[in-house]
């Protein structure tokens, strides 16, 4: 299931995006956020082991390790989600139930579609795209 990871790190990848020129540390994009700079940090290690994001302890701020228009919504959602379905179907549903017996396998199929619908749309999007959208520009 996506959480509010994803658009945090949209949010940390445009901050630092369009502040280059300053030291963007996880204190002024917390403020941005509006967030605990703790939560920051987390998000921001899991765009560095993707290799999004460099920065850190010892350095001014965080900082792009491409160009915006090389950074797809796909590789920022990959980079925030631990591998889990979009979809979750509820576990064990009454094995005596005709629908029970076969709701997960019918909606697996749907589901498996929907999710690979919108890897494909978020694939075609980038960073520089967010920063087109943004009014600051």
């Amino acid at each position: 299931m996506i959480n509010t990871r994803f658009s945090v790190a949209i949010h940390i990848l445009t901050l630092v995006a369009t502040n280059s020129d300053k030291g963007v540390t996880s204190n002024f994009i917390a403020g941005s956020v509006n967030t605990n700079p703790v939560v920051i940090r987390r998000i921001g290690s899991l765009l560095k082991k993707a290799n999004l994001l460099k920065g850190g302890p010892g350095v001014a701020g965080y900082s792009l390790v491409a160009e915006p228009n090389k950074i797809t919504l796909l590789d920022i959602y990959r980079a925030v989600t631990t591998g889990e379905e979009l979809f979750a179907v509820h576990d064990q549903p009454n094995p005596n139930c005709d629908v029970g017996k076969n709701i997960q396998s019918s909606l697996d199929i749907s589901l498996t579609r929907a999710q690979q619908a919108m890897e494909n749309e978020l694939n075609k999007q980038t960073l520089a795209d967010i920063i087109q959208h943004l009014s600051i520009q």
